[in-house]
């Protein structure tokens, strides 16, 4: 008995399904067929474009953001670097001139120095000698005044060693311009996709339809 009912009610709701779709006339059936099959497609194509609209958020994100956002500040800021190092010099510089040397010294005799055919005045008791030739012998450590005036050439190597710090804005260097042409070449695309949502509440917003912070 109640297997009877059971295909009763079975074969009931199967000939409801056919009497909605098929009434005897085939405009009508034709048309709830394509009606059932239009809105199921729109409900197919309403998922998928939510679906791919999240990715699309994610992928303007992460193009605009990390990919052109990126390239446009790192630029700016290797435009404002500074390259600051030391520059250590360790050489052996050649130097070769004249040094003149005038000067009033005093020098110490390191011998016994004889003068030949010097005049000598002297005076003493009875005894006067005036301009007398003689030659007369300066012992050693004897001290002379002298005026000295002569020219020493200077032959030489000087050892060098210097640490020369160095700091260099790159914005006055060469590289200013290329970098300054980088963040125009992006800056457009960058300020392309700066206004577009980043989300459905910002779709919305655009809309005037709500979901504004």
């Amino acid at each position: 008995m109640d297997v009877r009912e059971s295909d009763s009610g079975s074969e009931e709701a199967g000939g409801a399904a056919r009497r909605l779709l098929w009434q005897g006339r085939v405009a009508p059936a034709f048309w709830t067929l394509g009606s059932g099959l239009s809105i199921l497609l729109n409900i197919i194509l309403l998922v998928a474009l939510v679906v791919v609209s999240r990715e699309l958020f994610t992928l303007k994100s992460l193009v605009q953001d990390q990919l052109l956002g990126g390239l446009y500040y790192n630029f700016i800021l290797m435009d404002q670097a500074t390259i600051e190092s030391d520059i250590i010099v360790d050489d052996r510089i050649p130097v070769q001139f004249d040094l003149p040397v005038k000067t009033n010294t005093v020098v110490t005799l390191t011998e016994n120095t004889p003068i030949r055919a010097a005049t000598v005045s002297l005076s003493t008791g009875g005894l006067n000698i005036i301009n007398a030739p003689t030659d007369i012998i300066l012992p050693a450590g004897t001290r002379l005044p002298i005026a000295l005036d002569i020219v020493v050439p200077v032959d030489t190597t000087i050892p060098v060693r210097l640490v020369v710090p160095i700091s260099i804005p790159l914005a006055e260097t060469e590289l200013h311009e290329p970098f300054v042409g980088l963040q125009e070449v992006v800056s457009p695309y960058y300020d392309l996709l700066a206004p577009l949502p980043n989300s459905w509440s910002g779709v919305l917003c655009r809309l005037g339809l709500g979901g504004c912070p």
